[in-house]
């Protein structure tokens, strides 16, 4: 979809470390990962996909495994899958280590204490969902939006939109349109279907902190 110089993925780097938190993914690992999806999508070799698991929580263990064979160079992988993934050891490390993983969690819990009001006892209840944000958001994409939705393209495997109007994900459930046009970067096709990320990224690329690559927006429906 786009580049960006060093310094830059390094200032993303540090970002998704202090966004992610409790749940931060090494974006190295979860990039070989996601060309996986993308090569392997609904077969034996993809790395989560509810047509090769007995339900949720298997598909989601199964996808943590291959997570950290990717993660400490365990898995066996044609070498097309590691070129020019993003790496920095020093993020990558401090994110894995889970003495911070706690200690985030811990923030998050502090906050909730500080500032959930007296008797609203019952928002406690989202603080796992916080510790564990991103496998939630991966579940959400990887496992409901191969099931349930509607379709613009049709494709080899089963990614389906999930919402006409993606409140949820904020575009990123136009699943089917991403498989359907992998290297695209506004998600969103159809008039309806609009894509928060996209404006961002366009702001980025006017103001050269990434390059977006050519005829990457171009108007397939």
């Amino acid at each position: 979809m786009f580049t960006m110089n060093k310094f830059w993925e390094r200032f993303f780097y540090i970002l998704t470390w202090l966004l992610q938190g409790s749940s931060f993914l090494s974006p190295r690992a979860y990039g070989v990962m996601h060309r996986l999806h993308h090569a392997y999508a609904d077969t034996a070799n993809d790395p989560h996909s509810p047509s090769y698991s007995t339900g949720l929580f298997d598909m989601m263990w199964k996808t943590k495994s291959i997570y950290n064979d990717i993660l400490h160079g365990r898995a066996k992988l044609d070498p097309k899958f590691l070129k020019n993934v993003p790496n920095w050891d020093f993020i990558e490390n401090l994110g894995d280590n889970w003495m911070g993983r706690v200690a985030w969690g811990t923030l998050y819990t502090l906050f909730y204490i500080k500032f959930v009001p007296e008797g609203m006892w019952y928002l406690y209840l989202l603080l796992p969902i916080h510790y564990l944000m991103g496998p939630v958001h991966g579940a959400v994409i990887n496992w409901f939006a191969h099931k349930f939705g509607y379709v613009n393209f049709k494709v080899n495997d089963t990614a389906k939109n999930l919402l006409p109007f993606d409140f949820l994900m904020l575009g990123e459930g136009y699943h089917n349109n991403h498989h359907k046009l992998g290297g695209r970067a506004n998600f969103g096709v159809k008039w309806h279907e609009f894509d928060p990320a996209y404006p961002f990224i366009l702001l980025f690329n006017a103001l050269h902190i990434i390059k977006l690559k050519k005829n990457n927006d171009l108007n397939y429906m």
